[in-house]
């Protein structure tokens, strides 16, 4: 594993986020599609809890006791208890940014860490140290696909009654 790399690449991706979604309007980012996805909004706030709750505290967990359980999430269910798509964009990037700092920290921070340490997943199985930290380092470019097909989808819904094909949907 090329660890500096993915750091690296976690490290980056806050800012990226910010330049993508800074300027995009409240209504914009709070907006959902008819299949009911994840608004933009939502999606920025799960990231944020993500860090906070899912990939920093279990890879932590991992390598200093794999027979510890790790404590249960429910993403779907957070978006609407915690009311996501009522908060604001730009403190949302903030909080994501800051708890990825804090992360990058912890991370440069490990002292040769056995990456191939195993918690035992009830759902997924063994699941080394390593292959959460890929993992985390591939969330990022889940959720930047689906802000992508967000932003697509606004612009469709913004140009009503023109198509969007020209942008290169057309071409197969």
């Amino acid at each position: 594993m090329d660890l500096p790399r993915l750091i690296e690449r976690l490290e980056c991706f806050p800012a990226s986020l910010h330049a993508l979604l800074g300027g995009m309007r409240e209504e914009d980012a709070r907006w959902k599609p008819p299949s009911g996805n994840w608004s933009i909004l939502e999606i920025v706030c799960h990231l944020a809890d993500e860090e906070a709750e899912d990939f920093r505290p279990r890879v932590e967990s991992t390598l200093r006791d794999p027979g510890e359980a790790w404590k249960r999430i429910d993403p779907e269910r957070a978006a609407v208890e915690r009311r996501y798509n009522e908060r604001k964009l730009g403190d949302s990037l903030h909080r994501f940014a800051a708890e990825r700092t804090n992360s990058v920290a912890w991370l440069r921070l490990l002292r040769n860490p056995d990456w191939t340490t195993t918690y035992a997943h009830a759902q997924f199985g063994p699941l080394r140290a390593g292959d959460l930290m890929a993992a985390w380092a591939a969330h990022d470019a889940l959720h930047l696909r689906q802000i992508a097909k967000r932003m697509y989808e606004l612009a469709k819904r913004d140009a009503f009654g023109f198509e969007v094909g020209y942008a290169g949907e057309w071409r197969s």
